[in-house]
């Protein structure tokens, strides 16, 4: 199989790199899945202190947890940096935010927590499983797969009106491409399959 090559300008310096830089790490799939997992809480129960509540303990689990880990093997040298950048050190922390997600599951599922929190922890279990899966031989783009999951639940939950976020994918496939971390390809194979993924599991969950 031939290696997929990221594009030649990937390196350069400049305003698009800094704009691509930005992108990232604004819409990092910890600050992206966070958010969602917030506002999903938030309007799957008939209280809105209580909604925010589930969100923040299923946003503890989902994210919180796998994260902190993250930033600490970073501290200690076994990880380059906070979004694991090197194909061959992702499989221990994705394994490791499998773990974290299943917990969490499992523990809002015996708290009694809305159908819709439920469901999207169980759509991240099902991401991981796959993510743990390819990244041992391809290194796929969670950025991607995570903002197109998170577009496809805002619209489930909210509706068409929150097909505005759709550009969301564009903005953060380029901003993956033009810092070299991931090819075309890697990019849409997310996007798609985290699309597919939110599609069915939390669509059929909630």
């Amino acid at each position: 199989m031939s290696r997929e090559v990221p594009p030649a300008d990937a390196d350069r310096p400049g305003p698009g790199a800094r704009l691509a830089r930005i992108v990232t790490e604004v819409t990092a799939p910890a600050v992206l899945v966070s958010v969602l997992t917030i506002a999903i809480g938030w309007h799957s129960s008939q209280g809105a202190g209580r909604g925010l509540a589930w969100g923040l303990l299923a946003t503890l689990f989902v994210t919180g947890i796998p994260f902190a880990y993250i930033l600490g093997g970073v501290r200690r040298g076994r990880l380059t940096d906070h979004h694991v950048g090197v194909r061959e050190q992702r499989r221990v922390p994705l394994l490791f935010g499998l773990c974290s997600v299943a917990a969490g599951l499992a523990l809002l599922a015996a708290l009694g927590a809305p159908r819709p929190v439920l469901a999207l922890a169980a759509a991240g279990v099902l991401g991981l499983v796959v993510a743990v899966g390819v990244s041992h031989w391809w290194k796929l783009s969670i950025h991607a797969a995570v903002a197109a999951g998170t577009v496809v639940v805002l619209v489930l939950t909210f509706g068409a009106r929150l097909l505005v976020t759709a550009p969301l994918l564009a903005l953060v496939g380029w901003s993956r491409v033009r810092l070299g971390d991931h090819t075309v390809a890697q990019v849409l194979a997310g996007g798609g399959l985290g699309g597919l993924i939110a599609g069915v599991v939390f669509a059929t969950l909630r």
